[in-house]
């Protein structure tokens, strides 16, 4: 039997969606599965994490002022690469660790 467990940051989806997004995942599960009888044995357990435990990019989370300071310092280091790094070496390389 599959599980799918997600971990959400407590708070952000109403009942409702918790329960549309289980219906979703669900139904993934179905489609790759291929048969329909596969959909009585799928678990979703969606987990609710206090937003004190979250961390993005090694800073304290933030809600949506989180989103736009971890998109503006990607943009920042997306900005200074020079070619199109594929391996972990080139990317080493391309952007290195920092302090």
């Amino acid at each position: 039997m599959p599980f799918v467990n997600v971990k959400l940051v407590d708070g952000v989806f109403t009942p409702e969606e918790k329960h549309a997004m289980a219906k979703a995942l669900t139904d993934v599960m179905v489609k790759f599965e291929g048969s329909e009888a596969f959909r009585e044995v799928v678990w979703v357990l969606i987990e609710e994490l206090h937003a004190d435990g979250w961390h993005i990019g090694g800073r304290p989370f933030e809600g949506p002022k989180s989103l736009m300071t971890t998109l503006s310092k990607s943009k920042d280091i997306v900005e200074t690469i020079d070619g199109n790094p594929t391996t972990r070496k080139e990317w080493a390389a391309a952007a290195p660790v920092v302090g």
